[in-house]
């Protein structure tokens, strides 16, 4: 790949609010799609990132009571919300579900 030596990783390296701005990017575009497809794989990349930021949650020295760190929580469990909404609406219910389950454990 060529921007291997310009982008190391493409979510290993990004920060939560990166990663949640980033599933939020994906997220934005799959809704304006109409192509079943393309939407699938705005999902699957939206979950990776929201995978991403879970990783990224954990390194975090942010004290759980902090206002910033409650804002992230918020937006990540926003972000599964929609991500669920999405998935429903693709005519994929199972995995809508397993999304929510993700999603409840932030909110």
């Amino acid at each position: 790949m060529v921007f291997g030596s310009v982008v190391p990783s493409h979510l290993s390296t990004l920060s939560l609010k990166q990663a949640l701005e980033l599933s939020n990017l994906y997220l934005e575009n799959a809704y304006k799609t109409g192509d079943h497809d393309i939407v699938l794989v705005l999902c699957h990349e939206a979950e990776a990132a929201l995978s991403q930021a879970k990783s990224a949650s954990k390194k975090l020295y942010i004290q759980p009571g902090d206002a910033e760190h409650q804002a992230m929580r918020d937006g990540v469990a926003t972000a599964y919300v929609d991500l669920n909404k999405l998935l429903e609406r693709q005519g994929h219910p199972d995995v809508a579900h397993a999304i929510s389950k993700k999603g409840a454990k932030w909110g």
